[in-house]
């Protein structure tokens, strides 16, 4: 966490400087928490993340993010398989002599 006074460059993008200011919190949390000055919602958070239903939680956002991967492969893969069929016609046409062009 920064010193009153010191200064940082800018941050290069909004997700630096969303994850700086997360850090900042972290820091300030823990900071607050060894003193005993925490107040309760900073406790409960912290707690809360600690549970194992937010474990379960964390862990299903994560599978539903790897189904979400997976379903867009399967549509990218059925494109790309469209397309070969599509050649694959083409070319049997133009073998044939009875190309449409």
């Amino acid at each position: 966490m920064a010193k009153k006074g010191e200064t940082r460059p800018p941050a290069t993008s909004p997700e630096v400087q969303e994850a700086r200011m997360v850090n900042m919190a972290y820091k300030l949390a823990e900071k607050q928490m060894m003193e005993g000055t925490a107040s309760s919602q900073v406790i409960t958070h912290f707690l809360k993340l600690g549970s194992s239903r937010e474990k379960r939680e964390m862990e299903k956002l994560e599978e539903e993010n790897k189904l979400l991967r997976a379903k867009t492969e399967s549509l990218e893969s059925a494109k790309h398989v469209e397309e070969l069929y599509a050649e694959a016609i083409k070319s049997m046409k133009k073998y044939s002599g009875h190309e449409d062009e």
